[in-house]
């Protein structure tokens, strides 16, 4: 390996703090997840990790600049009885189970920084997955973490929408997607459509995650599974009763007004509402407005005068 300074970029004088920084910006800018197009970045992510296994330990440092290790932390020196090696980076780094005083914090430590609990740690010695450093390169487990293909999508969602169970949403590539909507779907729900995320060479597609937004509606009021209408009454059907036609999701159906019907007053019409979580739907409740007629206002004024004109009229 090249002059482990050279790699991270700084002079033999740098400051602890100096080569942990130049390795936190290399290790950040050639970690294969962030360079999946770039075959090369895997051989550089490994070459600076290498190096600040080195550089990084204040011991392995001091050995390095004594020429008693080289760049890649093989003694320099041989013939010790039985082969040992008491500058051997592996059995100092792994055989002994602990860690070398570093003053530095390790390169597993820092990129546990950027990426997570996946790298070092128990997660390499439970499962072999994750980062794994050591003299002879950084390597990877039998499964790298695989990249976040997931996308994050809003869908405006009508009354009809939510009656018919049935939605669209428009996808980053311009094309229109039909979801289904489950019964009893609350504004601002997220609803995950397996498969239609991103996709990536090697890894299984990512999920599209759609959020659903409610429309506003002329008529309709959502109430959970309910939906409130309100309506005008005409005078003379809220005072006499009679027949009184209703827009519905179903369609129109004519509704019985009993006589001397009041503002406010509130028709519920069973299951004609949205529909539920598990089965069957919500109400449609009707509240009416009585609306004083515009089309024979003088006869009716003239009527009402009439009538307070007649004794006992005030009473």
């Amino acid at each position: 390996m090249r002059d482990p300074y050279s790699v991270l970029g700084v002079t033999k004088s740098a400051s602890e703090k100096e080569i942990k920084s130049a390795f936190r910006k290399l290790a950040k800018k050639f970690h294969p997840d962030q360079n999946s197009s770039d075959p090369s970045a895997k051989s550089k992510f490994a070459e600076v990790n290498r190096a600040y296994e080195i550089v990084g330990d204040k011991e392995k440092r001091a050995q390095f600049d004594r020429g008693e290790i080289d760049a890649d932390g093989k003694p320099r020196f041989a013939g010790f009885e039985g082969g040992h090696n008491p500058f051997d980076f592996r059995s100092a780094h792994h055989g002994s189970g602990g860690h070398t005083g570093s003053q530095f914090g390790g390169a597993e430590d820092i990129l546990k920084e950027f990426f997570g609990s996946a790298f070092g740690g128990s997660a390499g010695a439970a499962g072999g997955r994750g980062f794994r450093s050591g003299p002879q390169g950084a390597g990877f487990g039998a499964r790298p973490q695989q990249p976040n293909l997931d996308i994050k999508l809003n869908a405006s969602v009508t009354v009809e929408d939510l009656a018919r169970g049935k939605a669209k949403v428009i996808m980053p590539d311009g094309k229109t997607l039909s979801f289904s909507l489950p019964g009893g779907v609350s504004n601002g729900q997220t609803i995950r459509l397996s498969g239609q995320g991103n996709k990536a060479a090697g890894a299984k597609p990512g999920d599209a995650l759609v959020t659903v937004k409610f429309k506003p509606h002329p008529n309709y009021v959502i109430e959970g599974n309910d939906l409130r209408y309100h309506c005008n009454l005409p005078l003379s059907i809220a005072v006499l009763g009679g027949k009184f036609t209703v827009d519905t999701l179903d369609g129109k159906i004519s509704l019985t007004i009993p006589p001397w019907s009041n503002s406010g007053k509130v028709f519920r019409l069973k299951g004609k509402g949205l529909p539920k979580k598990g089965g069957g739907h919500g109400d449609l409740l009707l509240t009416i407005a009585v609306s004083l007629p515009e089309d024979n206002r003088e006869e009716f004024e003239a009527f009402l005068r009439k009538h307070e004109a007649a004794p006992g009229g005030n009473n």
